[in-house]
């Protein structure tokens, strides 16, 4: 099964994740905000997200999302990572479910995965991030909460 086809794995996950729903989601992703371009997630646990910040970025903390863009000549955009411990200590103290919540990141990573870097681009990522969350029915994004 190619990426496209199925952009989600799956590592210690909750099996109370609707797994079924995020893959759908993932694959409107890839369509409609990536144009077609492949990208892989990983849904974890906050041990591994620790694990790849430190490893990659030198922070030793767990974090919510982690995007390693990638582009190739395929058009493959990269993978990001996204734990479900903090979607779901995040998504009870804003109040919506944890399913919103892992959709909210995998839109945050998917925009990093594009070029996108909010801490240095004067508001695009901003933007882009709250008319796609718009789009497609989201509560506020990442970008928009640490602005509040």
């Amino acid at each position: 099964m190619s990426p496209l086809e199925n952009p989600l794995l799956f590592r210690r996950a909750p099996r109370s994740l609707a797994r079924r729903p995020l893959a759908e989601y993932a694959r409107r992703l890839q369509h409609a905000v990536a144009g077609g371009r492949a990208f892989l997630c990983l849904i974890t646990d906050d041990r591994e997200l620790r694990r790849l910040n430190r490893q990659f970025l030198r922070r030793d903390e767990p974090t919510d999302v982690l995007s390693f863009p990638e582009p190739g000549p395929d058009g493959f955009l990269g993978e990001m990572a996204i734990s479900a411990g903090r979607a779901r200590e995040q998504a009870r103290a804003l109040g919506h479910s944890l399913d919103e919540e892992i959709r909210i990141l995998m839109l945050h990573g998917l925009l990093h995965l594009l070029g996108m870097n909010h801490a240095a681009d004067r508001g695009c990522m901003a933007r882009a991030e709250r008319r796609w969350r718009r789009k497609l029915g989201l509560p506020p994004g990442l970008i928009e909460r640490a602005r509040v």
